[in-house]
């Protein structure tokens, strides 16, 4: 059996994801089987429509630059509590 495509395996850990479920993407890295690869999630979040990017955050729960605005409105829409751009848990 061969090993899961990179793109493959994060599409899957982010489809499986619920609407209120927040997760970093170190941890979206580490789920789909390739620890250390955070930055090339959030690449991948970068270039794939139709990911529920907005779930996605860093480590320490800050939302991401440039659209803080749009992903605390998805989010508190899912009832995640956001403040001062990260998401409180």
């Amino acid at each position: 059996m061969s090993e899961p495509d990179f793109a493959d395996a994060v599409v899957e850990v982010l489809q499986d994801l619920e609407p209120g479920d927040v997760i970093s993407y170190g941890e979206v890295a580490a789920e789909a089987g390739f620890q250390g690869a955070a930055r090339a999630v959030g690449n991948l979040l970068r270039v794939t429509p139709d990911l529920p990017w907005w779930r996605v955050v860093t480590a320490d729960g800050r939302l991401v630059p440039g659209s803080e605005p749009r992903q605390a409105q998805l989010l508190q829409a899912e009832g995640v509590r956001v403040r001062d751009g990260r998401v409180i848990r």
